[in-house]
């Protein structure tokens, strides 16, 4: 009888984590929202699927799920967007089933939460408050110079993210905020580059890692706009070394022992010191999977599959043989419907986004040189050719 697996999301994503249950042999189902009813999903991959109006009602989609259950095994249940990480933990402990249980996912949601446990781990954070008290705001205020950051403790990414320079800037942002502003955190704004580390872990070990670094700071492309850049290092690069460093010490604070990690730090420009920003407990977003597949070999979707059908079937899972070029990637909103990429030819380029109103390629080689170039080209050609630019969301959309 094949091993059923739950796969829940909000937004449209994670293709090859189906694509790879399925080719395993699993009976796969899909849970998502009405409003992606008709998304190009694999559906050649997909057994059964199951919509409903929102999947953030606790009650319902636990009686959803439950009722499921009364028919066939559910065998594990995965959250293939940051938003579902949440409910999959729920619905784990309700039908106790592996996996991470709620209290473990805060740590991998919650901005505040994980940055106090890695602090008081000993890894270096960006100074930083809890917008709960007023005396001890007033007192962070006192002590951290500005400009400070005031973020959502559970929003994905830069969303929603409010750069502050002074203290009066943050009490308009409370008042606005209201009953909303426990839901923040304050920290320093540390100018600097900033890295990501992208992981396979399996019994706590980190059996895969890739380093890259971003162009400009996310949070700066999502306020200001322009094209998002990323590009893998050198494994043996000294920048590459100091992330894996801290990128085990991160994990083994937060007692992770399988899934796939997407872990952000920043270099700072004042000290050149790396410092934590975040993880979640899932595959990067913003196709930074395809170019750690273009550059690697490594599918992250396709290998958390594997690794999590392995652990159902009490097998033991290996990683696949590993290829190591240099890739990076370019994504920017595009003024046109579907942009024509077709003069970008170089036979580096590996992938070409087609997606509405965006523009995106991914070039890789075994060259670092020639990356290096190509993409220095090509983004001032994006600029000219494709870039459009939006005010930064506030919230997601689907």
């Amino acid at each position: 009888m094949p091993n059923i697996i739950l796969c829940i999301t909000s937004y449209f994503k994670g293709e090859d984590f189906m694509r790879e249950a399925k080719r395993q042999g699993c009976h796969v189902i899909l849970l998502t929202v009405e409003s992606l009813r008709d998304a190009e999903w694999p559906r050649e991959s997909i057994d059964q699927v199951f919509l409903m109006p929102s999947l953030s009602n606790m009650t319902d989609v636990i009686f959803a799920v439950s009722y499921l259950m009364r028919g066939q095994m559910i065998d594990a249940i995965i959250p293939l967007d940051e938003y579902d990480v949440e409910m999959a933990a729920i619905l784990r402990e309700h039908l106790r089933l592996q996996g991470l249980n709620f209290s473990q996912t805060r740590f991998f949601r919650d901005k505040l939460a994980m940055r106090m446990k890695t602090h008081d781990a000993g890894i270096l954070v960006p100074p930083f408050t809890p917008v709960l008290n007023y005396d001890v705001l007033r007192d962070y205020m006192s002590r951290v110079s500005p400009p400070w950051v005031l973020k959502p403790r559970l929003e994905a990414g830069a969303m929603g993210i409010k750069k502050v320079n002074n203290d009066e800037e943050v009490w308009r942002w409370l008042d606005v905020l209201g009953d909303q502003q426990s839901f923040r955190v304050l920290e320093q704004y540390i100018p600097g580059d900033v890295y990501h580390a992208d992981s396979i872990i399996r019994d706590g070990e980190i059996l895969f890692v890739s380093v890259q670094k971003y162009g400009q700071p996310p949070m700066d492309v999502a306020h200001r706009g322009g094209v998002f850049i990323t590009r893998n290092l050198a494994p043996d690069s000294e920048d590459a070394i100091a992330i894996k460093a801290m990128n085990a010490q991160v994990i083994a604070a937060l007692e992770l022992t399988r899934g796939a990690t997407h872990a952000e730090f920043i270099k700072a420009h004042a000290d050149g010191k790396f410092y934590f920003l975040e993880i979640a407990a899932r595959v990067g977003g913003a196709h930074i999977a395809d170019l750690v597949e273009a550059a690697t070999g490594l599918n992250l979707w396709a290998e958390w599959a594997r690794l999590e059908i392995a652990t159902v079937r009490g097998e033991t899972y290996n990683l696949p043989a590993l290829k190591g070029l240099y890739g990076a990637l370019l994504v920017c909103l595009a003024q046109q419907e579907y942009p024509d990429l077709s003069a970008y030819n170089d036979s580096e380029v590996v992938w070409r986004l087609h997606k509405k109103q965006h523009a995106g390629l991914i070039v890789a080689s075994t060259d670092k040189s020639r990356v290096d170039s190509l993409m220095d080209t090509y983004h001032q050609r994006f600029m000219m050719d494709f870039l459009a630019v939006a005010p930064p969301k506030d919230k997601p959309s689907n």
